[in-house]
């Protein structure tokens, strides 16, 4: 067998062990890429490196079109979609500003967090709904 062919599929196994290191089915498709390129230049051993490496991209990117295809769109879907997105969970509750709303930002309190708020100029005490969230920030309108 070819050393060239030890490479590749060398190159297979060690993307093939990074994913079970790393899991997130990245390196995956890129080792089954590999593993097909080595597999390939067993029949044709005297393919030129060039070759060799637009065989492998081509693989590639026939392994992740298929991922996303096929795989990702059957993931099941979460019954909790928002579970770790803590600010777009807070759309459409109401609360009483903490510190007023002066120069378009002011502060919330919700539990024991306070939260920057953007909105319209609001004396403390007033009551508002979240209306949308950047990031960290919230946006508010008073009801």
């Amino acid at each position: 067998m070819a050393k060239i062919v030890l490479i590749w599929w060398s190159a297979a196994g060690l993307l093939l062990l990074g994913e079970m290191l790393i899991p997130g089915a990245s390196l995956l498709w890129l080792g089954l890429a590999a593993l097909a390129t080595g597999t390939v230049l067993v029949a044709v051993p005297e393919l030129p490196l060039l070759l060799q490496a637009l065989l492998f991209g081509g693989f590639a990117a026939v392994a992740v079109a298929c991922y996303l295809r096929w795989f990702r769109g059957r993931e099941p879907v979460s019954d909790r979609p928002l579970l770790n997105q803590r600010a777009q969970q807070l759309v459409g509750r109401e609360f009483v500003l903490f510190e007023p709303i002066s120069n378009g930002r002011g502060r919330l309190k919700i539990g024991d967090s306070l939260w920057t708020v953007l909105g319209p100029e609001l004396p403390a005490g007033t009551r508002v709904r979240i209306t949308a969230t950047d990031g960290l920030l919230l946006t508010v309108a008073a009801i």
